[in-house]
């Protein structure tokens, strides 16, 4: 289980940049050390334990890349078309053959061994044959065209995958044609998570008065099992100090991570804060993110916790840009950088200077490109500015205003999760 020292993260500003949020988690958060070997079709998503290395080249041996003729470059006219008999017929599957003669061609398939000594191959549709079963290569085709050489896709020796790189369907397309039956990869982090408040009932349940349904709890579970987590449900924690630190106490014993949403602010009823004291240190709680504050992350008897909003788009913006990359450095892996897409804003927007905000956008497509259109309602407790907008337009730090056709940076929600 991972174990961090209560002093491994220090801040004490007012708003923390998310960067050096990241920048804290990426250099502080240890990898679980466990690792475990699965076979290819189980490695999709996980994260490898060390350099995979190539047993074998890859191509294994020189071989064609299309079906037509192969020849020695040296034995084509530099001037014109080149007329040659075909002297040998080679398949794929077939044993390389031995040298042609000289002068010749051999007729070759898709996947067949190149013979020794030619170099080249013609396409079929560009060779004309004649009645007399020569061939007709055309002049202008360059030196080794169409040929795949020997470890021209990865050398034998070199790093197939590195370490901390997270599997994916092209990585396990490799891995097979190199002949990898199985992988070590890094143990899934055990993450529990928690919703916190008195008012929260399950799905299923009476709600009775004052009482909502419990979404992030559900929402959370998927998104880090997305992420490769093996998650735990441990409930709801109640308005109640003692027992809040108990069972999160409990929990930082069993797991490598703890999530919790609400509880983190500084009412009277929220305990996240106070139990993270009592049983460890606060490391932020304040983000520049919105929305996303209030966010905690702390360290319980050496586990680290994190404590979400409990508004869910919150949850699900902070998730998005501050958990998931913490998940996947406890995994084992590296972060990578979102990518955006430029688009234009069709909203004018005002925003305070020194925090980033996310602005939940529908994408409509127009003569000068696609076109960001704001959900009308921007609470951070509406779901369906979530479920009828298709991502987010980023606005950083020092922006103060957007107006309308100005250039934007937009993420899509499948980035994001």
């Amino acid at each position: 289980m991972v174990q961090l020292s209560s002093d491994a993260f220090a801040f004490g500003g007012d708003l923390m940049p998310v960067e050096d949020a990241l920048a804290l988690i990426a250099a502080r958060v240890p990898p679980v050390t466990e690792t475990e070997r699965v076979g290819l079709t189980d490695a999709d998503g996980r994260f490898l334990a060390a350099d995979l290395i190539a047993s074998i080249d890859l191509p294994v041996f020189d071989n064609s890349a299309v079906d037509g003729y192969a020849v020695a470059y040296a034995d084509l006219a530099a001037d014109g078309p080149t007329v040659l008999p075909v002297g040998a017929r080679v398949a794929a599957g077939q044993a390389a053959l031995d040298a042609v003669a000289r002068k010749t061609t051999a007729r070759i398939f898709t996947g067949a061994p190149m013979p020794q000594g030619t170099d080249t191959v013609f396409m079929q549709e560009d060779v004309t044959v004649g009645d007399d079963g020569s061939v007709q290569l055309p002049p202008g085709l360059r030196k080794g065209a169409n040929c795949r050489p020997r470890g021209e896709d990865i050398a034998r020796g070199s790093v197939a995958a590195p370490a901390g790189r997270r599997l994916e369907p092209r990585d396990i397309a490799l891995l097979a044609a190199l002949g990898v039956t199985s992988v070590e990869v890094r143990r899934r982090p055990r993450v529990a998570v928690f919703s916190t408040g008195d008012e929260l009932r399950n799905p299923g349940q009476a709600l009775g008065a004052a009482a909502i349904y419990d979404s992030n709890r559900f929402s959370l579970q998927v998104m880090l099992r997305r992420a490769g987590c093996d998650v735990t449900d441990l409930g709801i924690l109640p308005d109640d100090r003692s027992v809040t630190a108990e069972r999160l106490d409990a929990a930082a014993r069993s797991y490598d991570l703890i999530v919790t949403s609400g509880g983190v602010s500084t009412g009277e009823e929220d305990h996240v804060r106070a139990a993270i004291a009592a049983n460890g240190s606060m490391v932020f709680w304040r983000l520049g993110i919105k929305p996303g504050r209030p966010l905690a992350m702390g360290i319980i008897n050496g586990t680290p916790l994190v404590g979400l909003p409990g508004n869910p788009v919150a949850v699900f913006v902070t998730f998005a840009h501050v958990l998931r990359p913490l998940v996947t450095v406890l995994a084992g892996g590296r972060p990578a950088p979102l990518v955006a897409m430029t688009v234009l804003s069709g909203f004018d927007y005002k925003k305070k200077a020194g925090r980033r905000e996310y602005v939940r956008v529908s994408l409509e497509r127009s003569d000068g490109g696609a076109v960001a259109m704001k959900y009308p309602v921007d609470g951070a407790g509406v779901l369906t500015s979530l479920t009828r907008t298709d991502g987010m337009v980023e606005l950083s730090e020092a922006c103060t205003a957007v107006r309308m056709g100005d250039p934007v940076s937009y993420y899509a929600y499948n980035q994001l999760t």
